[in-house]
């Protein structure tokens, strides 16, 4: 019998006067030193579960076997106390999150480890070896998942409206983080809108992994080795949300360049006109649409537009902004070749605006910053159909989910 594409689950959630308390932003958002001022003077926040370091000494490594046992001690504690408890039965939850004025509305649910081992949940990015390792630990020290990770599904409207019918209860978390996003959950218990709902899901041809590689990859791991000793289960799902891709926001992801490879500005400039079009901008050069960048340098910004003849169309990577701008510029210009291991590069979530690309190089911690033009999510699944993987670094989502709220517990 071929597992369902997703399923529901008896979540491990706060109790909802718990729930601000509780919720943290994700665990690979924050620094060391971010993580312990957030959870200071907050006991309840599930920082102390996905960044456990930050109740041990300083100098412990962040991947040693104190802080995974840490996690779990940290977690036992929260059930113990009754701050976290484990749903009577299985169920879906709808999840919303409001960032200005901007709304998505999502299913928490438990994605097949079948369907994502078999490309029917798709992947576009590689992950570290170390970094899988991480999330494996973790997820066997608290025989939990979680992170939850970030999926889109295809337009579907039926599917939107069927999730939107939750949202008429009263929520079981209500939040609003520090951040200013605002976090809302809902049981669905209704066994009816349950099934329809997974009928739904099931006739989709794909799901998209938007961000989470690192732990789906960590949770196919771990149900393989459940499964060589016998066991399967719920170790055979992971914990996701799951967004219609019309309604995920993806902002820009922009590069700066340490130096600019030996060359003065002028002849930097002559090199970057030979590749396309440079207009000087009075005003910060937010690029408008795809094949146009921003480029700031001596504190002057101008508009970028690559020739089109030197963008291949036809191939779903190399016609990414983020492939153009490297192999036009970062790699034969500024000799840039290995994003994923060249320090002279760095990157930029958009979320920080370009005032922060001016502030790294004013300050003369870098030479030369790019703006980019946001990644569309249907370039990332025309990626993922190909079977292919993008550069690093080239989406940044924005709400970001929060860590807590939903954990998915391996029987």
């Amino acid at each position: 019998m071929i597992a369902p594409l997703i399923r529901p689950f008896a979540a491990l959630r706060p109790q909802p006067e718990h729930a601000a308390a509780v919720a943290a932003p994700p665990y690979d958002v924050l620094s060391r030193e971010e993580a312990r001022a957030r959870a200071a003077g907050r006991p309840y926040s599930f920082l102390h579960i996905s960044r456990a370091e930050i109740d041990l000494p300083p100098e412990i490594d962040h991947y040693a076997p104190e802080v995974y046992a840490r996690s779990a001690e940290n977690l036992k504690k929260l059930i113990d106390g009754g701050i976290l408890t484990r749903e009577a039965k299985p169920c879906y939850y709808a999840y919303r999150l409001l960032m200005g004025t901007h709304a998505q509305t999502g299913l928490i649910a438990a994605a097949s480890v079948a369907a994502y081992d078999a490309g029917r949940i798709r992947k576009h990015e590689f992950t570290r070896p170390d970094k899988e390792d991480d999330r494996v630990r973790q997820i066997e020290a608290l025989n939990a998942q979680t992170g939850p990770v970030l999926l889109a599904h295809p337009d579907s409207g039926e599917a939107e409206r069927l999730v939107a019918e939750a949202t008429a209860a009263a929520p079981i978390a209500d939040l609003t983080a520090g951040d200013g996003i605002r976090h809302t959950v809902w049981r669905i218990d209704d066994e009816a809108l349950i099934a329809r709902i997974g009928k739904i899901v099931e006739a989709m041809p794909a799901l998209y992994i938007a961000d989470g590689h690192h732990r789906s990859a960590a949770a196919s791991r771990v149900a393989a080795a459940r499964r060589g000793k016998g066991a399967s289960g719920s170790s055979e799902y992971f914990l996701a949300v799951i967004f219609p891709a019309r309604q995920m926001r993806i902002l820009d992801y922009n590069r700066v360049a340490r130096d600019l490879n030996g060359l003065s500005a002028d002849a930097f400039l002559k090199a970057v006109g030979e590749r396309g079009t440079l207009t000087p901008s009075d005003s910060p050069a937010k690029p408008e649409r795809a094949g146009c960048f921003g480029l700031y340098l001596d504190k002057r910004w101008y508009h970028l537009a690559i020739r089109p003849e030197l963008v291949p169309t036809r191939d779903p990577v190399r016609r990414l902004d983020v492939s153009v701008l490297s192999e036009q510029i970062l790699e034969p210009i500024l000799g840039i070749a290995d994003l994923r291991r060249d320090t002279r590069v760095d990157f930029v979530g958009g979320i920080r605006g370009l005032s922060e690309l001016e502030r790294r190089v004013d300050s003369g911690e870098m030479a030369v910053a790019f703006a980019l033009y946001p990644t569309p999510l249907s370039e990332l699944m025309a990626v993922a159909d190909a079977g292919q993987i993008m550069p690093p670094k080239s989406t940044w989502f924005e709400p970001k989910l929060a860590d807590g709220l939903a954990s998915h517990v391996l029987d």
